[in-house]
């Protein structure tokens, strides 16, 4: 059995898959799954997809069928992948700004080479 793309539904889609094709600015992974339908369209079998746009058999014949069952849409990423994050956003933002902040009783230079301490209120720190 032979996989290839369905039908367009109506101009509007083939318009969208050929621009969507030859976009520049659209992520690349879009583009060639655009790609990889409208060549679909043009006649070419799974091989020749892979062999032209330098990837496996197995990556067309996904893309293809999300295409088929899902449209337009079905060239889009999913999303929700990936590790969750340990952290909350807000955890994230303080934690780097108390690397950004001098700790307390740490020593600095002074422009006449003299040392000073930043925060004296604080336990002095030692540095490396």
């Amino acid at each position: 059995m032979v996989l290839r793309a369905r039908p367009t539904r109506d101009e509007d889609e083939r318009r969208v898959v050929r621009r969507l094709s030859r976009a520049r600015k659209a992520p690349r992974d879009l583009a060639m799954r655009a790609r990889m339908v409208e060549l679909s369209w043009s006649g070419l079998r799974v091989p020749a997809i892979a062999v032209e746009l330098g990837c496996s058999q197995k990556t067309v014949r996904c893309w293809l069928h999300r295409f088929n069952r899902s449209g337009l849409q079905g060239l889009d990423d999913l999303g929700g992948q990936g590790r969750r994050r340990r952290i909350t956003e807000e955890e994230r933002s303080m934690i780097i700004s108390l690397v950004k902040t001098v700790p307390a009783g740490r020593l600095r230079w002074e422009p006449v080479g003299e040392l000073w301490a930043f925060d004296v209120s604080g336990t002095a720190s030692r540095s490396p």
